[in-house]
């Protein structure tokens, strides 16, 4: 709260970005937008704001209670009614604008979309009302291949980050419905049993029963599917046990062999890729977005509540706005929790948290300020960051402001090195003082700056 009674903190659930802030997620940004591109993804960008319709419906029961709805406004406002809404994903736009754009399209579109999402969800470590998503794309095969590129590609993106200890889950909505249907839970209970099942690793097996018998499941049915999604043998031994155990449960289920069939196969193919070694067969995984129709995933790490990113197919979306199906399959990495574990582990390269410049250009007198300007305008033709100090203040008080900044060098041009051609550069990373001819200043800050 300032003096003026006018608080000065963001919207609960917003935030503001100091600049080593921007230069991390900047930094995180760069390598999975370089990853995803040398996996043929191409970039994509739509508005921040979506018609309404276009949202509703898409992501489930909870997640419509989720989107930010915006009000009709002028002379509509009174009404009360929202027309617009901010996007709650980066999937159901893609989907849009392959509807839209089809013929523009090729056959097979890769895209990725890195821009901020809206949800309103209850603020949590490593949850916000607005945050990123980091998204790739495939459409228009039902090839395992797929699959197992995006995988790829973002299991590359958490290798170059610095990520080892993290694990994908696999699961299929197929499987998901055979179990259920085997299971004895009838279809309209379908939704309401995924839901639950979606929150086990938060509120635990007790905690799914208890939803389950909220939502009018029957007890059978929960006694048959608890063993295998909390704990039991077939959940957590290796992947082909987990598989076959499913596969015995399901029994004749035609539908959910084919998903067997499928994640075995995705399994197979991920062997020589960055995915293998990191992904497990997790029965539980249900991830509640129903626009999902097949394979879905999801990245967790030890010390994070929640995910870092999931996804999987969803080959009807399309076909919401087209009016025929078109396959697709996508991954998104929630950019904030990749920041947040990060942060927490120290992942971050040590020159992030420097000063956003190379060197910072002293003012000797009221004088020389043309001169100093002239001579970071020499700095920065040849690449360099330089930041000119506004004020002819004291030397010490200049050189005290470039420490406090961490800036690495400082360039002085007093009247003794303006005779002489010369410009003074001070190391203050390690003391030291070195005067060079002007001509040479800006080669010299370039090799010692990043040595």
């Amino acid at each position: 709260m300032t003096a003026t009674g006018l608080s000065t903190q963001p919207a609960r659930g917003m935030r503001d970005f100091l600049p080593e802030d921007v230069r991390r997620r900047e930094y995180v940004v760069g390598v999975i937008r370089r990853v995803y591109e040398r996996y043929g993804f191409e970039p994509l960008e739509t508005p921040a704001v979506e018609n309404i319709e276009t949202l509703l419906g898409k992501y489930g029961e909870e997640g419509n209670k989720l989107i930010f709805k915006i009000l009709k406004r002028g002379e509509h406002e009174a009404s009360g009614t929202a027309d617009l809404a901010l996007r709650y994903d980066l999937t159901v736009p893609l989907a849009r604008v392959v509807a839209e754009h089809q013929a523009k399209l090729p056959k097979f579109f890769k895209r990725y979309q890195i821009q901020p999402v809206w949800r309103a969800d209850r603020p949590a470590r490593g949850r916000f009302r607005e945050f990123y998503q980091c998204d790739i794309d495939a459409i228009g095969s039902t090839s395992t291949v797929v699959e197992v590129e995006v995988l790829s590609g973002v299991s590359e993106v958490l290798h170059e980050l610095g990520f080892q200890d993290f694990v994908i889950r696999l699961n299929d909505r197929r499987l998901l419905t055979a179990m259920l249907e085997v299971a004895g839970v009838e279809a309209p209970r379908h939704g309401d049993a995924l839901i639950a099942l979606d929150k086990l690793d938060k509120i635990g097996a007790d905690g799914v029963a208890a939803e389950f018998a909220a939502r009018q499941i029957e007890p059978a049915a929960i006694g048959k599917l608890l063993p295998l999604f909390g704990g039991g043998a077939g959940a957590t031994g290796a992947n082909g046990a987990i598989l076959r155990a499913l596969a015995t449960f399901i029994g004749a289920h035609e539908t959910g062999q084919a998903a067997v069939g499928s994640l075995e196969s995705m399994l197979a193919l991920a062997g020589p890729t960055p995915a293998s070694g990191h992904l497990r067969i997790d029965p539980s995984l249900a991830r509640g977005l129903s626009y999902y129709t097949g394979a879905i995933m999801e990245i967790q790490v030890a010390d994070l509540a929640g995910s870092l990113g999931g996804g999987g197919r969803y080959d009807n979306l399309i076909g919401m706005f087209l009016g025929r199906d078109v396959p697709a399959c996508g991954f998104s990495l929630g950019l904030e929790r990749i920041l947040v574990v990060m942060g927490e582990r120290g992942m971050f390269p040590a020159d992030l948290a420097g000063a956003g410049c190379d060197v910072l250009v002293t003012i000797w007198n009221a004088g020389a300020m043309d001169d100093a300007l002239g001579l970071a305008g020499e700095f920065r033709q040849a690449g360099l960051r330089v930041e000119v100090y506004p004020e002819a203040d004291k030397i010490g008080k200049q050189l005290k402001y470039a420490s406090g900044r961490q800036v690495p060098f400082v360039a002085v041009v007093g009247d003794d090195e303006r005779a002489g051609g010369t410009v003074s550069l001070k190391d203050l990373r390690s003391g030291t003082q070195h005067t060079v001819r002007r001509a040479e200043a800006a080669a010299f800050i370039g090799v010692h700056v990043n040595r």
